[in-house]
């Protein structure tokens, strides 16, 4: 069958590869924000603030895959 790779057709690959990679790409960022607020000794408020204002465009995809799981059921 043209246009597939083992089996999954190119929207599937790309919709795997959006999904997993970018999801990879989120966690390994929170570790990034987690570790910078372990070296600069930021404490429990500092951290919090970090992770608020760093990872509120991670949230909003999130929450974008949240929503489109919902309607699609």
């Amino acid at each position: 069958m043209p246009g597939t790779v083992l089996g999954f057709t190119e929207a599937q690959i790309a919709s795997f590869g959006l999904t997993v990679g970018l999801g990879g790409f989120i966690l390994f960022m929170l570790f990034i924000v987690l570790n910078l607020a372990r070296e600069s000794k930021a404490g429990k408020f500092g951290t919090f603030v970090l992770l608020l204002v760093l990872s509120f465009g991670m949230l909003g995809f999130l929450a974008k895959s949240v929503i489109k799981w919902f309607l699609e059921n």
